[in-house]
Order: C-alpha cells, then sequence, then structure tokens
C-alpha cells in the first residue's frame, strides 16, 4: 500500500511538473528539488531505521550482560 501511494504521488508530482506552464529552467529546477527531496525521504527513513536496529542490538546485549551478572551474585562459585 505505501509503495502503490508513492508511486502515485511521484507520478502525479511529475506530470504537475511536466503540464506546468513555465519555462524548462523552472521546470527542471522543480523536478530537481523533487528528486532531492524524494531521495533525502529515503535516507532519513533508513539512517531512523538502523539506528532503532542498533539500540534494540545494543539494549539486547545489556540485558544479557546484567542477566549473566545476576545469575553470577545469586550462585557465587563455590557455594553450591
Amino acid at each position: 500500500m505505501a509503495w502503490i501511494a508513492f508511486i502515485l504521488a511521484t507520478v502525479g508530482t511529475l506530470a504537475g511538473i511536466v503540464l506546468l506552464p513555465a519555462d524548462l529552467a523552472t521546470k527542471g529546477f522543480l523536478a530537481m528539488g523533487f528528486v532531492f527531496t524524494v531521495s533525502s525521504c529515503f535516507t532519513l527513513a533508513k539512517v531512523v531505521r538502523d539506528r532503532h536496529e542498533s539500540s534494540r542490538l545494543y539494549n539486547k546485549v545489556e540485558r544479557a550482560k546484567t542477566e549473566k551478572f545476576l545469575s553470577e551474585s545469586e550462585n557465587p562459585a563455590g557455594s553450591f
């Protein structure tokens, strides 16, 4: 659904730029701005996703360390 919306918005915006009653330089400027905006959106989404995944991994490692520490403190070596 998200890809369909993205494609429709892209085609609609590009059609609007092409059909705009303006000179070629103005249309080119608008098209470049649109392309850079779309590119920035993809980059931002990737950065947010990567940051979220790295924080999940970091938290998982920290939980494992904490659980290991707690289990070692509950059963110290030689106290069986």
